[in-house]
């Protein structure tokens, strides 16, 4: 079951990033309009609709690895939707990534690989009493909120960006643990009891919260001041929430060493990859 979590997380951040891709690329093919206007456009773009079967694609490889394997191991896994982003990006939009950009891609890979073999999160109970629900939502609906009024107009572009992000990346966080729990209930009881479960209608809030909440952080600031929250805010929180709620465990003691060494690693990849994005070079001749 672990061997199908990793599968099914790692061709959900594939899938998750062609959507990403070639939504940008329909993006940059239409003029700018209103809502409407822009949509119906982008619907006549093949491109488009690639990637918007790359994002359903993706929230079904997601609850199939969520059903299969902890929250701990799935969604850090979702950090390769960075790397994956650009190694489609370049040739789709005809770009070229500096040679810092490519070593931060193997940070990330090699960082996120010895975390996780050093972690080995395992265990997993989908059913998780109501008594470990209730401090975890008001935990995490609390620091989404308090992140959100902090991004108010009037503070620094980078400043809202990283509040933004941060708020982003615990309601993803929070949506995947909620989406772990329908999940599941819909694999031991059937549908009558994923559509009755609270949970159900718990993930679908906070999903389109989390959407909402990125696109802003995209618009108030740059990738740099965003991604970090974003990408390094769900891995942890989701660690978090997979023992708090599902009673995962992780491997301690001298394990926490190439743990420690994993995610400065990772950490590192990502803030370098941030920071290289933004001098990607068109490709001439």
């Amino acid at each position: 079951m672990i061997v199908l979590a990793v599968v099914f997380a790692v061709l959900g951040a594939a899938s998750n990033a062609v959507g990403t891709a070639f939504q940008r690329k329909a993006a940059s093919t239409v003029t700018r309009g209103g809502t409407l206007r822009l949509l119906l456009d982008l619907a006549r773009r093949p491109a488009w609709l690639i990637g918007i079967g790359g994002v359903v694609g993706a929230a079904l490889f997601q609850a199939l690895a969520l059903v299969s394997g902890p929250l701990a191991l799935v969604q850090p896994i979702f950090i390769l939707e960075l790397p994956f982003a650009l190694l489609i990006a370049i040739p789709l939009l005809h770009r070229t990534l500096p040679p810092a950009g490519w070593w931060a891609v193997f940070g990330v890979v090699g960082g996120l690989a010895l975390v996780l073999a050093a972690a080995a999160p395992s265990g997993a109970d989908d059913n998780a009493a109501m008594v470990r629900w209730i401090p975890v939502l008001i935990v995490c609906l609390g620091v989404i909120v308090t992140a959100t009024l902090l991004a108010g107009r009037g503070r620094p572009p980078l400043f809202r960006a990283a509040a933004l992000g941060t708020a982003s990346a615990v309601a993803n966080a929070l949506t995947a643990a909620l989406l772990k729990s329908a999940t599941g209930t819909f694999a031991d009881h059937g549908l009558e009891a994923f559509l009755g479960a609270w949970q159900t209608y718990g993930f679908a809030l906070t999903g389109i919260a989390a959407v909402l909440l990125l696109e802003n952080a995209l618009q108030a600031g740059s990738l740099a001041a965003s991604q970090p929250a974003l990408t390094i805010g769900d891995a942890t929180v989701s660690l978090f929430l997979g023992i708090v709620v599902f009673d995962e465990e992780i491997r301690t003691g001298w394990w926490l060493l190439p743990e420690a060494i994993g995610v400065a690693l990772l950490v590192w990849g990502v803030l370098r990859l941030t920071r290289a994005v933004p001098h990607m070079r068109e490709v001439t001749g």
